[in-house]
């Protein structure tokens, strides 16, 4: 299979750089159960790459759960703030971002974090994230008007390079399937790197699917491969 050349790369943060997903999933689970219900792999699904309002609303209309999405919101933040303090790296991410970096490809993050999550999340590996051009976090970000899936986070991602690339020049790594479907919509090709229990078919829109960021070939895409 032929890939498009690319200039330039938008990593997602939450899945794809950082091991948050896991503590996301007890977090969801810890408001689900008081209520009897489970937070199921159907509704993760639907759940992944979303910025935190449509987390909310999703998780109470799919689970029935019996609270406002701002009651919702405030337990849900309380237990992130205390799950994520220091989340490890996912395999792959430092080698990728710093190699990218070194070859004077111009990177950068489109997170469905707030702002404060994003700062929160990534206070401990700073040395890595100081390498990006800039971070866009959809939750708070004022020019995100919908949330992934739709493609507007990565339109307003690839706008804030100085060189304002047009998307068929963008390469878009994600871990959600909600976030690789709106690279492909906005124009942007999309290597997608799921969870093991995402199922096959959410994975087809992705330009291409790898079970690691180690399994990454930069050149495949036009890009300088790894020494």
């Amino acid at each position: 299979m032929a890939f498009k050349k690319v200039t330039h790369v938008i990593f997602d943060m939450d899945g794809l750089l950082i091991e948050s997903e896991s503590a996301y999933d007890r977090v969801i689970n810890e408001i689900a159960q008081p209520f009897g219900k489970t937070y199921t792999r159907d509704v993760k699904i639907k759940i992944l790459g979303t910025p935190e309002p449509d987390t909310a609303r999703i998780a109470i209309t799919e689970m029935g759960l019996p609270c406002t999405i701002d009651q919702f919101l405030e337990i849900y933040r309380k237990k992130v703030r205390e799950e994520l303090q220091n989340p490890p790296l996912m395999p792959g991410a430092k080698r990728l971002v710093e190699h990218l970096h070194k070859h004077n490809i111009p990177i950068a993050v489109a997170t469905s974090s707030s702002q404060e999550s994003m700062e929160m999340k990534t206070k401990n590996h700073q040395d890595l994230f100081k390498l990006f051009h800039h971070i866009v976090c959809g939750t708070t970000d004022p020019e995100v008007k919908h949330g992934k899936p739709a493609p507007d986070i990565f339109l307003v991602c690839a706008s804030r390079f100085p060189d304002k690339p047009p998307s068929d020049q963008c390469l878009v790594l994600e871990d959600a399937p909600n976030g690789a479907r709106g690279a492909i919509d906005a124009g942007m090709q999309a290597v997608l790197v799921p969870a093991a229990d995402v199922p096959e078919d959410k994975r087809k829109p992705a330009t291409i699917v790898l079970n690691s960021l180690l399994e990454f070939k930069p050149e495949l895409f036009g890009l300088p491969a790894f020494e």
